[in-house]
């Protein structure tokens, strides 16, 4: 750990040295001593982490001190050291923002020391999480979190800034694979609620008997099985972001709660009555057309308005040539930083096959492609022979033999929900068979 500063403020000289030498023992510690409160607030040009300040000085009350130096130093910690032992006047300081309160005694050491070292501790959490919070931000920094160059991304780029900046719902749209959550969490990452949860619900792969609780939550013994509490997304996401992926495979009966959800800013448990109060923006993606679903009766029309703010419309990778290549070349990097291995340059004859492909399966079918593509080059170079695409109908050649009719059904609707990135209904509408039928095959093999 760095080294920490600690100003001792005490005016009874044998007790200032006797807290400045318990300190100093420590060798992270640098200590100052001061013995009124004048000459210490002159000192706070420079922040110290902690100051131990004596509650009676000659010059100066110990809430008068203790409101100067917060106001001066917030980043400090104080820990006042009184001879009262009165729990009013304690109250009173901890309210006013002091970290503790410490009775003088001559036994002061190992209180003193203990709590230092949790101020310490949680100093050093803050400086990781502040950190953290700033790799996150950089991570999804527009530019950063969606690699493009194009006149469709710089569009999307704008249309970012306008959702970062108010606190509209924003409904995300476009095909599979074109980065929908990508474009929801950069929003959630530069907007002022950064600091608090992003929360992700695909609303495709939750059945429709858990998909109240998982929002909403539930109380102990709402239903059989229910042995605990359980806090719902909604509430999971407070001051932060709920995204809910893709919005229009909701049940219409949820539909319906999570529209007076919207309108009245709270959730009720299932099992509960008491309404718990939420603040989260609300983020959707889909690659439906919501309006042609209101139009044939399978999305709410007051839903859809209620729903409807700033829309943008990921743009499919065919429609962005330009950034192919860019988008190659990252990978391929990424890919290689992150397994230790030298990054293969990529052949013209290879960026020609690569522009020349359709990509159904858009950004993360050509993240796949080249991922695939570094694995099979010789490390120095990417050739056209690296580069497989998948056929259409290619998603599934079953063996001749070896596997039972079983297994072969597993291995299809396996493919199929990969397909369809684990939405359980849209692989079932393809396959033409109940979704509960594909939870009852995934549950035998399990």
């Amino acid at each position: 750990m760095a080294a920490f500063t600690i100003y001792v403020v005490e005016d009874d000289e044998w007790y200032r040295e006797l807290l400045a030498h318990t300190l100093s023992l420590n060798p992270d510690f640098t200590v100052r001593k001061f013995s009124n409160a004048t000459d210490f607030l002159k000192s706070l040009a420079n922040c110290p982490d902690v100051v131990t300040l004596d509650y009676r000085l000659p010059d100066m009350e110990g809430n008068e001190l203790l409101k100067r130096t917060r106001q001066l130093c917030p980043e400090a910690e104080v820990i006042i050291i009184s001879e009262q032992d009165k729990i009013e006047t304690a109250v009173e300081l901890l309210t006013m923002g002091a970290y503790d309160y410490i009775v003088k005694t001559r036994d002061i050491r190992d209180r003193l020391l203990n709590t230092i070292q949790h101020i310490r501790n949680h100093s050093s959490l803050k400086r990781r999480v502040a950190t953290l919070e700033q790799e996150v931000q950089k991570k999804y920094d527009f530019g950063t979190a969606i690699i493009g160059d194009s006149e469709p991304i710089k569009h999307i780029f704008k249309l970012l800034t306008k959702a970062v900046d108010s606190n509209i719902t924003v409904t995300i749209t476009g095909e599979t694979g074109t980065g929908k959550e990508l474009a929801a969490k950069a929003i959630h990452y530069n907007s002022n609620r950064a600091g608090h949860p992003f929360v992700a619900v695909n609303m495709g792969a939750i059945p429709a008997e858990l998909i109240e609780s998982e929002l909403f939550g539930h109380e102990k013994g709402a239903f059989t099985g229910a042995s605990f509490r359980r806090v719902g997304k909604f509430e999971e996401a407070d001051k932060g972001t709920l995204f809910l992926d893709e919005i229009g495979e909701m049940d219409p009966n949820l539909q319906v709660k999570l529209l007076r959800v919207l309108q009245e800013k709270e959730i009720v448990r299932i099992g509960s009555n008491k309404p718990v109060a939420i603040d989260c923006r609300i983020i959707v993606a889909t690659h439906r057309d919501l309006f042609k679903e209101v139009k044939e009766g399978r999305f709410r029309e007051d839903l859809y308005y209620r729903l409807f703010g700033l829309t943008i419309e990921m743009p499919p990778l065919r429609n962005r040539d330009k950034d192919i290549i860019l988008l190659a070349e990252y990978f391929v990097n990424q890919f290689s930083k992150n397994n230790g291995k030298p990054v293969p340059a990529i052949h013209p004859e290879a960026k020609k096959k690569l522009m020349s492909h359709n990509y159904p399966g858009n950004v993360r079918e050509l993240r796949s492609v080249m991922e695939l593509a570094t694995v099979m080059s010789d490390g120095q170079q990417i050739l056209a022979d690296d580069i497989n695409f998948r056929k259409n109908d290619e998603l599934y050649e079953p063996p001749m033999e070896g596997l039972t009719l079983r297994e072969h059904t597993f291995n299809i609707i396996k493919l199929y929900l990969k397909k369809h990135d684990d939405n359980i209904k849209e692989a079932a509408r393809e396959l033409d068979i109940s979704y509960s039928t594909i939870y009852r095959i995934l549950k035998k093999e399990e």
